[in-house]
């Protein structure tokens, strides 16, 4: 098992003793703003309800990104972190 999927079971254990879902669950990332990653996030969270909000850093060469979302379960939110994943230079909260 590698330590990706370690984490996600453990992360999956926590959210559903700690979760009552359905749930508003909050992302947060960074990312690069020297290309079009943030609208790749946007474009995978942009769900209906989804409220997404961007700050650039102080230097601005990374943005930091907030979703809030309603979810139905853990595996809901794990497939979403796993979607996440594969935008180059991501980096999850």
């Amino acid at each position: 098992m590698s330590d990706r999927d370690a984490f996600y079971i453990k992360l999956k254990t926590k959210l559903e003793e700690t979760t009552t879902f359905p749930t508003k669950y909050l992302y947060k990332f960074i990312v690069p703003s020297n290309g079009d990653q943030v609208q790749q996030v946007k474009d995978l969270f942009d769900k209906g309800g989804a409220v997404i909000n961007t700050k650039k850093s102080r230097t601005g060469k990374y943005v930091s990104v907030s979703i809030h979302l309603n979810m139905k379960s853990a595996d809901e939110i794990i497939a979403y972190y796993k979607e996440a994943e594969k935008i180059e230079g991501i980096i999850s909260l």
